[in-house]
């Protein structure tokens, strides 16, 4: 059966358009039905970002939930790792997010955690929309679900922050770049908390500026804020405050595999990585991967994707995996990744060694990296139509370099990434296989981005 709704992070579209207060209602019904068939806690907490949309979406989505009988209790505005950490530690069956992460302020989302946290499983998320279409009749009197709003577990949350640093981090100046997102009010509280000096932008949503400027996909804003404020380190999230990147001093993008790095090479230094693995995504640079070896250190690659890191780090043991968004899980502080928490244990790092962020930046060089976005009429049958040429480009590279092909699930697109040890093998090789869609496929180059030196997606 296919899907309908849900994408590869939850449902996601224009507020008020294509995704309704008609639809959230209708996906908290089926939600609640679905608490209700398997039996488990009939209780559900709720929380949303900054968007204008949010209350109006998170108010129909808990509608739908206690019209069939599950109780509500809204976090109102938090990150989403917050409300996983809810939705774990508390008597929830799942936990409801209202966010659309990265995009624009128009756009809103709707996504499910089940109570361990983590995202609900593909064939959980079909039954659900099994269940969007069931005409049943609701609950009446006292077995309609209740509603209210409790903030205890945010301290809660904060009280989990705090304990990943308990040397604490006086002194340490940080710039933050909070988006005007989720994380706008505890990004800076935690930090103050464990007594940074802070510079802090990005902290007024107005409801339509989030993600508008600056924030974990525009890291330029951090890069340059960092060293105009004479900062040590700075960070910035995105919407929802599951993934930080990082400045140097410097002005220079520590995106998540150079962060991972660092702090797998100290825990390694110390005799605390254990075992001696990583996990990365097809997209992890080669520069980092030869870092990684030459340390004795193993990347496990997974295709990109955060359930697919997550997975992988249960089946490794592995204590740390991410993508170079700056998406980073560690599995002992949780099961997902969390911004605040990728930030914490980067900065506990740079105190514990004494030494300047960037002076960690030449650990390793990166490999040329390169992304170009074909458009195409249509992604079917595209494998079989390019092959020689993808298959002679892997010849030439000969070990010097890797080639990712991949359609898009969302747009009729297909992603052409290449990468090789030096810049004139890389471009040869990538426009070889572009030329073969262009010619084949009738594609067009909608985009190109150098990734050498930035963020892969």
């Amino acid at each position: 059966m296919s899907r309908k709704h849900f994408g590869t992070d939850g449902v996601r579209g224009v507020a008020n358009k294509k995704l309704t207060v008609e639809l959230a209602m209708s996906l908290g019904q089926a939600a609640g039905r679905w608490l209700v068939e398997t039996g488990q806690v009939k209780r559900v907490v709720i929380g949303r970002d900054t968007r204008r949309s949010g209350p109006m979406l998170s108010s129909a989505l808990a509608a739908g939930l206690c019209s069939v009988g599950i109780d509500v209790v809204s976090i109102e505005v938090a990150p989403t790792p917050t409300i996983a950490f809810v939705a774990r530690t508390g008597d929830f069956g799942i936990g409801a997010i209202v966010s659309a992460s990265h995009n624009p302020a128009q756009d809103n989302g709707i996504k499910f955690v089940g109570h361990d946290g983590c995202k609900l499983a593909d064939e959980v998320e079909l039954r659900i929309e099994e269940l969007m279409i069931t005409d049943e009749p609701g609950p009446t009197g006292a077995e309609i679900g209740t509603f209210s709003i409790d903030l205890s577990g945010i301290e809660a949350y904060l009280k989990l922050l705090e304990s990943v640093v308990p040397e604490r981090l006086d002194g340490l100046r940080v710039a933050v770049d909070a988006a005007h997102g989720a994380a706008f009010e505890l990004g800076p509280e935690i930090l103050g908390r464990l007594g940074a000096q802070l510079s802090v932008i990005g902290v007024e949503p107005d409801g339509m500026n989030i993600n508008a400027v600056g924030g974990a996909t525009k890291p330029d804003f951090i890069q340059g804020y960092t060293k105009q404020m004479g900062a040590d380190i700075g960070v910035a999230f995105d919407g929802d405050a599951d993934r930080a990147v990082f400045s140097d001093e410097k002005g220079r993008l520590i995106n998540g595999d150079r962060t991972i790095g660092i702090w797998a090479a100290h825990y390694q230094q110390a005799g605390e990585l254990d075992p001696p693995t990583v996990v990365g995504t097809v997209m992890s640079n080669g520069g980092f991967a030869a870092y990684m070896d030459s340390r004795g250190i193993k990347l496990e690659r997974t295709p990109v994707g955060d359930k697919y890191v997550a997975q992988k780090i249960q089946e490794s043991g592995a204590l740390v995996g991410g993508e170079q968004s700056g998406h980073i899980i560690f599995p002992r502080r949780g099961p997902t990744g969390d911004g605040l928490v990728t930030m914490l244990e980067l900065l506990r790092v740079l105190n514990k060694e004494g030494r300047p962020a960037s002076s960690f930046y030449d650990d390793y060089e990166p490999w040329p990296q390169v992304m170009i976005n074909v458009g195409v009429e249509s992604t079917a049958g595209w494998k079989e139509r390019v092959s020689a040429e993808i298959e002679e480009g892997e010849s030439e590279l000969k070990g010097r370099g890797r080639i990712v092909v991949r359609p898009s699930g969302t747009q009729p697109v297909i992603r052409v990434m290449v990468e090789a040890d030096e810049y004139a093998l890389r471009d040869r090789v990538a426009d070889r296989i572009v030329k073969a869609m262009e010619r084949e496929l009738a594609g067009e180059v909608h985009g190109r981005v150098d990734l050498t030196y930035a963020l892969g997606d």
